[in-house]
């Protein structure tokens, strides 16, 4: 039994690539099973290989969909989710999209509560797909009625038949990633990968998928975990966070149920600066269109090859593309007013 046992309720069953010539009976039949692409440019010369996971691939466009699908599946079948309830999360986008395009294949309204600095991409994606939205203070504390779990919790409780799919509490979020993000890796690296970095948001990525890698590499594998400033996940003094969807910070620092920090060999924290300016370099010389948290992961799978040695393998997760933060991590306007150009937009 491990600190956070990921696979114990997750029902969602490891599957091949479908052939590229099947015609699927579903969309939730694209969750899964991403590309990685090797970084050339960014990497040259460094002593380890440094592989990218494109998260971005998934239908709803990040790796919280594998997340969304596998809560979803696990509720219906332990009998918490009735045919045609109301789902019920609190989400910086990526997490609500996910849901929304599952609930809307599976017959479940969602209602997502989001914060009022959700990008302007996000927010249309989810009401595409049918989401209820609900604005809440993302910076309240947890004690606070106008924090969004706590708007989620009376959204739910007032909802007859509402689940709250609780993605920092749920063991579903991580076991998706131990049964399928993990694997995939192993396979795709023929087992040769050497360090494993993922970016800390509620902590199944790095927890789900680690905890498979140390597992099947008899803890050989490194499992890092990419924190961004402000954050208070690498012991620093909490802040603003600038990075969309990872960190936790004061007043509303907690650290999630689904993140087993004990599993994790090294947490490292990058500045803003170096998030955005790896966010634009991957456009510029890898043609990779990336969100910030996938900058973040990356500058730590860089900094981690320079030190490595030779040989090694480095893989870093890219939770989701740059498409839904056009108005944000890739608007010159909003660069300067976080106070980013210098960097963030040199090339």
């Amino acid at each position: 039994m491990t600190n956070l046992d990921v696979g114990a309720t997750a029902p969602m069953p490891l599957v091949a690539p479908p052939a590229s010539d099947a015609i699927l009976d579903s969309v939730t039949a694209l969750v899964g099973n991403t590309p990685v692409v090797e970084l050339q440019s960014l990497a040259r010369g460094l002593p380890a290989r440094v592989l990218v996971k494109l998260e971005s691939r998934n239908p709803g466009g990040s790796s919280k969909d594998r997340v969304a699908l596998n809560m979803v599946r696990t509720a219906e079948a332990t009998g918490l989710l009735a045919p045609g309830a109301t789902i019920v999360e609190a989400s910086s986008g990526n997490t609500g999209i996910g849901l929304a395009l599952v609930g809307r294949l599976t017959g479940h309204p969602v209602v997502i509560v989001h914060s009022a600095e959700i990008s302007d991409e996000k927010r249309a994606v989810l009401a595409a797909y049918g989401a209820r939205l609900v604005e809440a203070d993302w910076d309240a504390a947890p004690s606070d009625p106008a924090n969004p779990r706590a708007v989620a919790d009376r959204i739910a409780a007032e909802t007859p038949g509402a689940w709250r799919s609780s993605q920092f509490e749920n063991f579903a979020n991580p076991g998706a990633h131990y049964q399928t993000t993990g694997p995939e890796i192993w396979r795709q690296t023929a087992g040769a990968i050497t360090h494993f970095v993922a970016s800390i948001g509620t902590g199944g990525t790095v927890s789900g998928a680690g905890r498979f890698l140390k597992d099947v590499s008899a803890g050989a594998v490194r499992v890092i975990g990419a924190n961004p400033a402000g954050s208070t996940y690498g012991g620093d003094a909490s802040g603003g966070i600038l990075v969309d969807g990872v960190g936790t910070s004061w007043p509303r620092a907690f650290w999630p149920t689904t993140f087993d920090h004990t599993l994790v060999d090294d947490i490292r924290t990058v500045d803003d600066e170096t998030v955005y300016r790896t966010v634009h370099a991957l456009a510029a010389e890898e043609a990779l269109l990336l969100g910030p948290s996938s900058g973040l992961a990356v500058a730590v799978a860089l900094e981690t090859a320079r030190k490595a040695a030779p040989g090694s393998v480095v893989l870093a997760i890219a939770p989701d593309g740059g498409i839904n933060y056009l108005t944000k991590a890739f608007n010159p306007e909003w660069l300067r007013d976080a106070g980013l150009s210098s960097s963030a937009l040199a090339r």
